[in-house]
């Protein structure tokens, strides 16, 4: 049976503690009718990896200020691809430098949304990029 609902989890890998901006695009995917699983902060790629499994997410958005992006997003696509997970959809956004982006990417990131990114754009692109897997 399919399901219904697109589900993201919304991660905040490494020692950031600022959540106020993850916490404002879980909300804006809940209100546009997504079922969102909040980790909170603090958390390491390995649990983030595997809160994706347990919770069966379509999504995993990754939130991040420290500028630690380079290290801990491919540790979190790498992990999924170990755990044969490679079909769950990996985005990012946060303070990310222009220049780091095509590296993410590469990492397996489908997408990074920076300061200002509209939560509809965000909406948008995760029920487009969901819907096909």
């Amino acid at each position: 049976m399919a399901k219904d609902r697109i589900r993201v989890l919304v991660a905040k890998p490494g020692l950031d503690g600022h959540d106020r901006g993850a916490k404002v695009v879980a909300r804006a995917l809940r209100d546009a009718g997504m079922e969102v699983i909040y980790s909170g902060i603090r958390q390491t790629p390995e649990m983030i990896v595997q809160s994706a499994i347990q919770e069966d997410a379509d999504v995993v958005g990754l939130s991040i200020l420290s500028g630690a992006h380079l290290e801990l997003f491919p540790l979190v696509t790498e992990g999924l691809r170990n755990q044969g997970r490679d079909d769950i959809l990996v985005i990012g956004g946060g303070i990310i430098p222009g220049d780091d982006i095509q590296a993410l990417q590469q990492a397996g990131v489908k997408a990074i949304f920076g300061p200002g990114t509209s939560t509809e754009d965000i909406v948008s692109f995760i029920r487009q990029e969901a819907s096909g897997r």
